[in-house]
């Protein structure tokens, strides 16, 4: 197996397919264009095995406030697994790959997800607190659906923040979680 990071600008047409065919495959046909754009401007991290593209993560740049608080956090997206290669450590693979690009170069990490037992093995934590989304007017609206799926990963600037806190992020087309 090889391991990649790439930046999006860097990659080529022919891994923008390769990678979309991956995220409708791992997402069952469940991955819309919004979660396509979710999962760019930042770094992916792709593993190969075979010469076959085996599992992607995502992390990028998303403004989350804590409290009062803002971060600088690397936002996880499109973390996937080609179904029949699941199980065999290549998510876990890409995301430690992933982990150690939030931690390099962000204060937090976030994602959103409904598997959190996977991510709790690799050092991520739920959060316990209320989220929220700003609208573009900056009006806050409650997001209770989201509550029980929101992860964060520490970092030196992160490493105390309460997780019963409120937690907040911007709005953006499709799920902003």
């Amino acid at each position: 197996m090889t391991v990649r990071t790439v930046q999006t600008p860097d990659l080529s047409p022919i891994d923008r397919t390769r990678l979309r065919r991956l995220l409708n495959a791992a997402f069952d046909g469940d991955f819309s264009d919004f979660d396509w754009d979710h999962a760019l401007g930042g770094w992916h991290v792709v593993a190969v095995d075979a010469g076959e593209l085996v599992a992607h993560a995502a992390v990028v740049p998303r403004r989350l406030e804590v409290t009062a608080r803002a971060f600088n956090t690397g936002y996880a997206e499109a973390v996937a697994v080609m179904p029949s290669r699941q199980r065999q450590g290549f998510g876990s693979t890409v995301m430690r790959h992933a982990n150690e690009i939030v931690y390099r170069e962000f204060e937090f990490g976030a994602l959103s997800t409904g598997r959190c037992a996977f991510y709790e093995r690799i050092g991520w934590e739920r959060w316990l607190g209320p989220s929220w989304v700003r609208q573009p007017d900056g009006q806050l609206v409650r997001t209770p659906d989201e509550d029980a799926g929101l992860m964060i990963f520490r970092c030196a600037p992160s490493r105390h923040v309460d997780l019963t806190a409120s937690i907040t992020c911007e709005a953006r087309a499709g799920e902003s979680w």
